[in-house]
């Protein structure tokens, strides 16, 4: 049960944005070094390497012992259910390929700036998730008529805002029983075991929705007779403008286009260098509404579009596409920029949706490139 710690609400207070030039603080940086983005020159590979995976995790890795673990499914059930990773390996075994995304991801780009996990834009992977479907466990234990919600418990506990909780999210059983939207009850990530950090032993996987929805470290599914009003659920990641409003829930994937980066990097400010002539552009694409139709890239920022070949791959339909094109560099600075388009005409906004929590940016990548000549020949030492 969720239980309010005073002291701490006084320190950690409510959700807040940054004053007027107020820069990251000590808090903020602890996050960023727990917490880890996806380097963008990954994006070159189909389905991320575990280690290059992003990562978020709210409190502790828990200590957990796979052979001991034991998942139960109880509550508005028919057959309440216990099984351990043996039983739930002698099940009909799936795997699928999905894209996951940080709802936050954008956020430390927003003006004023939420104060949290400061994400710019590297908080995306892609892994092939190896599981049970959800809706094959629910239908195991049965699923009593007046089920509205499933309500799914990780092993990591915590305090945030002054709340001392175990991380708790819930799903409509529409979504959570429905066979077609793929939910995975998944002990495998790339043909190996969950590793700690992504939720070993056990982890939720709910193709097309924001991170948070993905359960880690997975011990207990319960079926409820009504909306579960938890603090993940209806104090955190909902879409506000204003403290105290109810706001809208964070739900689905909005779509976003990234641009894998061209030539080299500076090294702080990551700003590009690239040759003048043609230069190949790729990158990925993604939405949790329906599959990207369109990516337009800009070398000016936004001014001016053209559109890329996008790449899908109906055989991973919860997995971002690829997309490539070239464009003539010329000598200059340039601020290429993409965008992606969705089967529901949802398209990516040159301006910022901002909300108190940074939730669901998704905001143009806007990337600067310097076009130079190569440089005089230089021997050895550096010298002419």
């Amino acid at each position: 049960m969720d239980r309010s710690l005073g002291d701490l609400g006084a320190v950690s207070g409510p959700a807040r944005v940054a004053g007027p030039g107020e820069g990251i603080g000590a808090d903020e940086l602890g996050l960023a070094t727990r917490n880890h983005g996806l380097p963008l020159e990954a994006l070159r590979y189909d389905v991320t390497p575990p280690g290059l995976h992003y990562v978020l995790v709210h409190y502790d890795i828990p200590d957990t012992d796979a052979e001991d673990w034991r998942l139960t499914v109880g509550g508005r059930v028919l057959r309440p259910l216990e099984v351990d990773l043996a039983a739930l390996r002698d099940l009909p075994v799936v795997t699928r390929r999905v894209t996951l995304e940080c709802a936050g991801n954008g956020r430390a780009r927003l003006t004023p700036r939420p104060v949290s996990q400061p994400w710019l834009v590297e908080a995306v992977s892609t892994a092939e998730w190896t599981g049970v479907p959800l809706a094959a466990l629910l239908d195991a234990a049965g699923v009593a008529e007046d089920a509205v919600e499933a309500v799914f418990t990780g092993a990591d506990h915590g305090v945030e805002r002054g709340v001392e909780q175990d991380y708790r999210r819930s799903l409509p059983l529409a979504t959570a029983a429905d066979p077609g939207r793929d939910v995975l009850v998944a002990y495998g990530m790339n043909g190996a075991p969950l590793p700690p950090q992504h939720g070993s032993p056990l982890r939720l996987v709910v193709p097309g929705w924001y991170g948070m929805a993905h359960v880690k470290w997975l011990r207990e599914i319960t079926l409820t007779a009504t909306p579960y009003t938890g603090f993940q659920q209806s104090t955190a990641y909902r879409l506000r403008q204003e403290p105290g409003e109810p706001g809208e829930p964070v739900t689905l994937i909005a779509p976003r286009a990234l641009l894998a980066p061209p030539g080299f990097p500076d090294f702080m400010t990551r700003a590009r260098v690239v040759r003048p002539g043609p230069v190949p552009l790729t990158g990925r694409a993604w939405s949790g509404h329906g599959p990207v139709v369109r990516v337009e890239v800009s070398e000016d920022g936004g001014a001016a579009w053209t559109d890329a070949e996008v790449v899908p791959d109906p055989a991973h339909p919860w997995a971002w596409a690829a997309w490539r094109t070239t464009w003539t560099a010329t000598p200059g600075l340039r601020h290429l920029a993409v965008r992606a388009t969705d089967a529901t005409g949802r398209v990516q906004p040159l301006a910022a949706p901002w909300n108190r929590g940074g939730f669901a940016n998704n905001l143009v990548q806007r990337v600067e490139v310097l076009c130079a000549p190569e440089p005089e020949d230089r021997g050895p030492s550096g010298t002419p």
